[in-house]
């Protein structure tokens, strides 16, 4: 995991907190970056025994010009812990200025923020957990974490300079400095959207590839249903299990994007689980010889209802549980007993436990991306001042598509 941290800021130097109640632009509207230029100041002598100017050589001065630059940095932090639904109140906007310049000596990087990733998993980060899970909870008052697309804008390790693309971890914030710049990945294909590295060519790329192929283990002519199957992940998993040869259904909240699984994601067959009475009349309806792998977003009443519809030696790839995240005591699940009856293997995964496979996986997809087997559709949401309701967004399905925000485009 990466390791990043906000800018350091002088306490002196802080400007009045934007809230996003203050802020007061709309979700999607677009927001321009002034940016502030840096001031330098040359002092000109002339005649007898005037001293002789002093050169510095171009590496050093650009360096220096860096170190003096000050921008103001607008950071997503959160406000208290959450119990039950989060809301936008629970997450603050504030400005602070920053320089942007490395520590003396240090090995870190700044960089600037261009897409910044809304995904499900952050919520469990926005409670306080007494047991550890496999990330750490946010702390009251610091900035949020997420995945996101930023260009290095000065380094101090041998490997990043100036320019370069990267994704990984960084702060919800317009600058962040990361003090673990190793961790982060090189783009690679910046011919594709760069946006695209938050979803596709991203964690949830990766997590739709590994959750399916290395966990789920498909075998073409096999039946596979995806809950959640618009979102970042599901889309994708939905159409790699076409172009493995295998029968895909998905289901999803509304009919716009039932429309968008069977039109555009080519699903076989996609179901709006809203309008569904009886969940297992639905999955018999839709799988009348049963389910081989059912990739699992959302836990709940659709578990249940698709442990009674699985094949024989079925596989369940557990990649999250987003009906569970809001509640203060979670569901629990009633027909495990088929996990025995029809020796069902259910595996829970972790994306960042297949890190090291990241660039078969980018090399793979981009094939598939320029051939066209692979269409991705996202939903962009403009200024960092509306990250927070990009991500309160997700827990009520208002996204189609891949959640994030444009910080900056470049």
């Amino acid at each position: 995991m990466a390791t990043s941290r906000p800018l350091v800021t002088s306490p002196a130097r802080l400007r009045s907190p934007l809230t996003h109640a203050l802020s007061a632009p709309t979700a999607r509207q677009i927001r321009h970056t002034r940016n502030i230029p840096t001031c330098t100041r040359s002092v000109a002598t002339s005649g007898p025994g005037a001293p002789r100017p002093v050169r510095r050589p171009a590496a050093k001065e650009a360096m220096a010009a860096a170190a003096a630059a000050e921008v103001s940095n607008k950071r997503v932090t959160l406000k208290r812990h959450v119990t039950g639904f989060p809301a936008e109140d629970d997450m603050e906007v504030v400005a602070e200025a920053a320089r942007l310049a490395v520590p003396p000596g240090s090995a870190a990087a700044v960089v600037k923020n261009l897409y910044l990733s809304c995904d499900p998993y952050m919520r469990g980060r926005m409670s306080r957990h007494d047991e550890a899970s496999y990330i750490p909870d946010f702390v009251p008052g610091e900035v949020l974490t997420t995945f996101g697309v930023s260009k290095v804008v000065e380094s101090g390790h041998p490997g990043y300079k100036p320019g370069d693309l990267v994704w990984g971890m960084t702060g919800c914030e317009e600058y962040t400095l990361n003090a673990n710049p190793q961790s982060l990945f090189r783009i690679s294909h910046p011919e594709f959207p760069l946006s695209y590295y938050t979803g596709v060519l991203g964690m949830p790329g990766l997590t739709a590839y590994v959750g399916f192929f290395d966990v789920a283990k498909p075998k073409k002519g096999e039946y596979v249903f995806v809950s959640a199957a618009s979102g970042a992940v599901g889309q994708l998993v939905g159409q790699l299990a076409k172009i493995t040869g295998c029968y895909v259904v998905g289901s999803a909240g509304s009919d716009e994007k039932v429309n968008l699984l069977k039109t555009k994601f080519g699903f076989d067959d996609a179901f709006n689980y809203k309008k569904e009475q009886d969940l297992n009349a639905a999955l018999k309806r839709c799988f009348p010889e049963g389910i081989d792998i059912y990739f699992e977003n959302v836990g709940g009443a659709m578990l249940d209802a698709v442990l009674l519809n699985m094949r024989l030696r079925g596989r369940v790839s557990m990649c999250g549980l987003i009906s569970q995240y809001n509640l203060e005591e979670p569901e629990g699940v009633r027909n495990l007993f088929c996990v025995v009856a029809k020796r069902i293997r259910m595996e829970g995964f972790i994306v960042m436990d297949y890190f090291s496979t990241y660039g078969k996986f980018e090399e793979e997809m981009a094939g598939y991306l320029k051939e066209g087997k692979i269409t991705y559709v996202e939903d962009v949401v403009e200024g960092i001042e509306n990250t927070p309701a990009a991500l309160i967004g997700l827990f009520h399905g208002r996204n189609v598509g891949k959640q994030l925000v444009a910080v900056a485009r470049e």
